[in-house]
């Protein structure tokens, strides 16, 4: 049984969304997840699209006769379809299990005048409506942590992506450590972002494998990304000026999550990873 149930993540999402709209480090560019700085990286705008750049190259290699259809499996206020909708012709279609993430979806999807080409719905990733048409390509960008089942998952995926399609997942993965304090801090993080499937990396692969996608390649982003900003630093500070409450539980629960991460990533407890597979069967 997932800690968290569907409507755990949702009320979650429901309740810092507008706050991570306005205010968070990815606002100007609607990016709900990290930066990503690696050395040809010039800007913020950049550094937050670079999962989404990754993905427009993993497009080039497929062999399509039509207009793609992706398919944003936890697609936040819909940024990265817009972006990716931008650079290419495509039909997309986000899921998110917030509603007030698809308000922000709808307009900013509106505003783009994209609303022939995209569209967000409120749905569970891991059980699909049926009216997601097939997709050459998916994507979990920081989402796949809070699906209520990997397996679940990954069988979706065999459901939506055609054979010989792609499926990209970049997200946070244990790290084996022989270091006491590493519990205490994951557990911290799995608590304060309501996280259900924060897995070894080679549980990820074994877990593709047997729901039918081949491994194609793995990178670590864990040294491109930018640890300890003053924002962070003051996160930190909060958490522990009042460790003697508990924090995880209430509207600041965010904060020790992400204070623990930043622990986390910076001691090699956790990392960050970006992984592209191809449904094989």
């Amino acid at each position: 049984m997932p800690r968290f149930d569907t409507a755990d993540v949702q009320r979650y999402y429901d309740r810092y969304t507008d706050n991570f709209v306005s205010h968070g480090p990815g606002s100007r560019v609607g990016a709900l997840h990290r930066a990503v700085w690696t050395t040809d990286i010039k800007s913020p705008e950049q550094a937050f699209r670079y999962t989404e750049n990754r993905l427009l190259r993993y497009l080039d290699t497929l062999p399509l006769d039509q207009v793609p259809h992706i398919v944003d499996l936890g697609c936040g206020v819909g940024a990265s379809l817009c972006y990716l909708a931008t650079q290419i012709s495509l039909k997309g279609t986000g899921l998110t299990l917030s509603p007030v993430q698809v308000q922000h979806a709808k307009q900013r999807i509106d505003r783009a005048g994209l609303a022939n080409r995209i569209t967000c719905i409120e749905a569970d990733y891991c059980a699909l409506p049926d009216t997601v048409p097939t997709a050459d390509v998916a994507y979990a960008i920081e989402s796949f942590v809070h699906s209520s089942s990997p397996e679940r998952f990954f069988a979706a995926c065999a459901k939506c992506i055609r054979t010989g399609g792609l499926l990209m997942i970049c997200d946070d993965f244990r790290c084996s450590t022989p270091d006491p304090r590493a519990s205490r801090e994951v557990a911290r993080f799995q608590q304060g972002w309501h996280l259900n499937s924060l897995l070894y990396h080679d549980e990820l692969l074994e877990l593709a494998h047997q729901a039918g996608f081949e491994h194609l390649s793995t990178d670590d982003l864990t040294p491109y990304l930018r640890l300890g900003t003053l924002r962070d630093r003051f996160a930190s500070l909060f958490v522990k000026t009042c460790g003697w409450l508990p924090l995880e539980n209430t509207q600041f629960g965010h904060l020790v999550g992400g204070t623990a991460l930043q622990t986390c990533l910076a001691k090699g407890w956790i990392g960050y990873y970006l992984s592209l597979f191809r449904r094989s069967q």
